[in-house]
């Protein structure tokens, strides 16, 4: 007779009564903050309205291969900085960690080659890079940035260093520079490389980690380095702009002359070459004054790319785009004190006394909602001195108060929170003697 197998209790599985905790690198984003928030969503929006881009929103999750493509594999964000996990259907993916890319695909996917040219984007989301966690830029950030995809002219790249001074003047902050370079194309950068490796060589062994690497693998990177221990020999490295191309020259020449012409201030910095492969010809960054040298921080950047699309099986098509990074924004408005107009805040605030009144006031807060007067409340609050109390701490001009009196009258009672005027009209009216107090004031 076979012997009987007896299953092995499994062991209970144990749970933990600790308290989740957020992710290194990552961030809630709360109520009190939701303002500096919105007054940067709103003022890209605006922008975008008014140079015609078009909103684009673009998918989180891509294949990795084109972030390898496009960004250069050899470059610290493909190194070693994206979150990049094997699917089971799709192969390996990637939470973008930029968005050039995808929109440099989403171009050539729906075909937007046969639109008129040039044809113009506008974009405001989450991005994605597993580098150690600085100020202003976490493992997950958010960035709003404008790209512009088949046009050669200087004058594409002149107009969106005027949108981006426009945008971060509109905000409100007044303490920053515009740095600006010409990198020109692949040919004319392969001397320059020679030239720049040859100077970095006799330095090697006090160069950093990274910039050891670099000078075999990307020797562009080392004028990119932040560590203060490179910063040293940038200043007699040789100038990018010694080795341009004339067509290189001639377009850097005149979007200079723009930008004179806008009266638009810039500092021409012969170093600056940004962290990515695509870049061509125009290059530029914007930095809070105070960081100027080379510290961790700049607001944005962007430039010129005129082989993207080609790199990603496209056919041969310039563009040129910039982005700025929304919580360093909104370090800045803090930091420089920008006073914001909340336009969302409340007018005036609905008291109830009662449940009769608490029916009443239900009604009257979805009538002057629907109307487009902003009101608040605290329908779970009974008595009128604390209600009172919150009407004032949200700086609300007027308060409605109904009570078991105003219900049986047929009638509601307003209250200036200023004068303290108080004042009794027909419920009937109540919109409509609202709307003269708010437009009175």
């Amino acid at each position: 007779m076979p012997k009987k197998v007896i299953p092995k209790k499994m062991p209970a599985k144990r749970t933990s009564n600790k308290i989740p905790q957020l992710l290194r690198g990552f961030k809630d984003i709360l109520p009190v903050d939701q303002q500096y928030w919105r007054l940067v969503r709103q003022a890209g929006q605006d922008f975008a309205d008014g140079y015609s881009f078009g909103k684009i929103s673009l998918p989180i999750l891509e294949e990795s291969n084109l972030f390898v493509r496009s960004i250069g594999k050899d470059t610290d964000i493909v190194q070693k900085e994206m979150f990049t996990y094997n699917d089971v259907s799709e192969g390996s993916v990637t939470l973008r960690p930029e968005f050039t890319a995808s929109v440099a695909r989403a171009y050539i996917n729906h075909g937007m080659f046969n639109l008129p040219q040039p044809v113009k984007f506008y974009y405001f989301g989450p991005l994605f890079r597993r580098d150690k966690p600085q100020a202003g830029r976490y493992r997950q950030f958010y960035q709003l940035g404008y790209e512009v995809i088949g046009d050669t002219g200087a004058i594409i790249d002149a107009q969106l260093i005027v949108l981006a001074y426009n945008l971060l003047n509109q905000l409100g902050l007044k303490n920053f520079t515009i740095q600006i370079n010409s990198i020109g194309t692949p040919e004319s950068r392969k001397e320059y490389k020679k030239e720049l490796v040859s100077y970095y060589k006799s330095k090697r062994k006090m160069l950093c980690e990274n910039c050891k690497k670099r000078l075999l693998k990307n020797p562009l990177r080392l004028l990119d380095c932040k560590e203060a221990s490179c910063q040293p020999f940038k200043g007699e490295a040789p100038q990018i702009v010694d080795w341009l191309d004339d067509e290189s020259k001639a377009h850097f020449m005149k979007v200079l002359e723009y930008l004179d012409g806008l009266d638009i201030p810039y500092i021409l910095n012969p170093y600056l070459v940004r962290g990515l492969d695509y870049y061509t010809k125009t290059v530029f960054e914007i930095w809070p004054a105070e960081k100027e040298d080379g510290a961790q921080g700049a607001l944005g950047g962007g430039g010129r790319y005129d082989g993207l699309i080609e790199t990603l099986g496209g056919r041969p098509t310039p563009a040129a785009g910039f982005s700025l990074g929304v919580e360093r924004l909104i370090i800045q408005l803090k930091e420089q004190e920008v006073k914001l107009t909340n336009h969302q805040a409340p007018k005036i605030f609905l008291a109830q006394i009662g449940d009769q009144a608490k029916i009443k006031a239900m009604k009257l807060f979805e009538q002057l909602r629907a109307d487009g007067i902003i009101a608040a409340e605290n329908f779970t609050k009974d008595g009128l001195k604390n209600q009172l109390e919150i009407a004032n701490n949200l700086g609300v001009r007027y308060v409605l108060i109904l009570g078991q009196k105003e219900v049986v009258d047929g009638t509601i009672l307003l209250r200036d929170m200023e004068s303290g005027v108080q004042e009794v009209f027909d419920f009937n009216k109540t919109l409509q003697e609202i709307k003269k107090k708010l437009s009175a004031n």
